[in-house]
């Protein structure tokens, strides 16, 4: 098992220590409206001290465009706590976030085909 200032409450077998919902206050609603496929971004001013760590690797993951599925994924949480998460440095300054383009429809099935043929192409 890892020491807390080691890194993240982590033990080989069990996995995480800290149960993802202690992370974000017990809170499931952000207060900023998030999709999964929203754009944040860092803007240079530094999240408050009393933010928790995962507020700080949440913010360096977000030094270029990121989106909140691929910051809860790397955070390894789930997305309606990193929702929370990134509202916190929403409200605080440390974060912007970008809607998705409303020109791409997710659900577009030529899209979906594209996607597809690219997997298939890669596998």
């Amino acid at each position: 098992m890892t020491a807390p200032q080691d890194g993240p409450w982590l033990d080989d077998a069990a996995g995480r220590l800290v149960r993802p919902y202690t992370v974000s206050g017990g809170r499931t609603r952000p207060t900023a409206r998030f999709d999964l496929l929203s754009q944040v971004m860092v803007t240079g001013k530094p999240a408050p001290p009393h933010l928790g760590p995962e507020h700080g690797q949440a913010l360096a993951l977000c030094g270029v465009p990121a989106s909140v599925a691929e910051v809860a994924a790397q955070l390894r949480l789930p997305a309606v706590v990193t929702k929370v998460l990134l509202s916190d440095l929403v409200d605080c300054g440390a974060l912007i976030e970008k809607p998705p383009d409303s020109y791409h429809n997710p659900t577009d099935r030529s899209l979906l085909e594209a996607v597809l043929d690219g997997l298939r192409r890669r596998l």
